[in-house]
């Protein structure tokens, strides 16, 4: 069984203003409510590729309500720790210019934190854990790296999708997968990724570290990955951006559908790429059509 992680889930706000002023009132034209959070993402795009999974997280007051309702509605299983609180909700303004307005989330209360390790501890030899988005403040900094642990002793397999310090804390960790952006990457190392060669050699910087896959997504230019099998890079399919969100939490819901269907590496990038690139086409997450219909335009090469 795949499951997701997402300590600060959100409602995703977006509407859309003709011409945004400042200090006046404003009316929007159309407006669309998600649920969000880096995990919650890859649970949906999982279901909508045939994949069973089950999301974990914290959720409180009406916002997590809704959450759990939209996910139940899409056949996403779910297992959310109630806390004390308001999940937050996180708005988008796409107007001449587009701005993010990100709400706080609730405090995690100490007893709420070891109900989700339980959770975690209780996790089966061969299951996966994919923990995703950034740690809230109220949540230790070393979160990530204990529940690594938890994981290795259990036999249990980690994907880790945060941020470059989050990562950092976990170098040295064995994991499953990790995927960076090419910033992210840079930042983890100190260096500037500005090409595909830099990003190949410390990508396996970073499978030598304990990632038996890596993935690194670099928008336009495409994606690298790296495992025990080689390395590789693809192109990225031709197409309209409309929404960077949540492709990159599509790209490891598309690694791991393909992944737990033993697909070969060449072929397992590929579907990773086009679920990125298929969400990133898309107002909202991609479906497996939109996914299929990018396969043939993903050109994959060893390096």
């Amino acid at each position: 069984m795949i499951y997701t992680c997402t300590l600060n889930p959100s409602i995703d706000y977006i509407i859309h203003v003709s011409e945004f002023q400042f200090g006046a009132l404003n009316r929007g034209e159309k407006t669309s409510y998600y649920p969000g959070g880096k995990g919650i993402n890859v649970s949906r795009v999982l279901k909508r590729l045939d994949i069973t999974n089950t999301a974990l997280g914290f959720l409180g007051d009406f916002t997590g309500d809704f959450i759990i309702n939209k996910l139940q509605a899409e056949s996403v299983k779910t297992d959310f720790i109630a806390v004390q609180g308001t999940t937050r909700i996180n708005m988008k303004m796409k107007s001449n210019k587009e701005t993010e307005i990100n709400g706080p989330g609730p405090s995690i209360s100490s007893d709420k934190l070891d109900e989700l390790y339980t959770q975690i501890s209780k996790l089966q030899s061969g299951d996966i854990l994919v923990a995703a988005g950034s740690i809230p403040h109220t949540v230790p900094s070393d979160f990530y790296v204990k529940v690594a642990g938890i994981c290795e002793a259990n036999g249990v397999q980690m994907v880790a999708d945060t941020s470059s310090q989050g990562l950092k804390e976990l170098l040295g960790t064995k994991l499953l997968l990790v995927k960076p952006n090419q910033h992210e990457l840079g930042e983890l190392f100190d260096v500037n990724i500005a090409t595909i060669k830099d990003a190949v050699t410390y990508g396996k910087k970073l499978h030598d570290q304990g990632a038996e896959h890596v993935l690194v997504s670099m928008g336009g230019d495409g994606a690298v990955y790296i495992s025990d099998q080689g390395s590789f890079i693809a192109n990225a399919p031709k197409g309209t951006v409309q929404n960077t969100v949540g492709a990159g939490d599509s790209m490891v819901a598309g690694f791991l559908a393909a992944h737990t269907t033993a697909q070969s590496a060449e072929d397992t990038f590929r579907y990773a790429v086009a679920t990125g690139s298929a969400t990133a086409f898309n107002a909202d997450l991609c479906t497996k059509s939109d996914v299929e219909a990018l396969l043939d335009k993903i050109e994959i090469k060893s390096t």
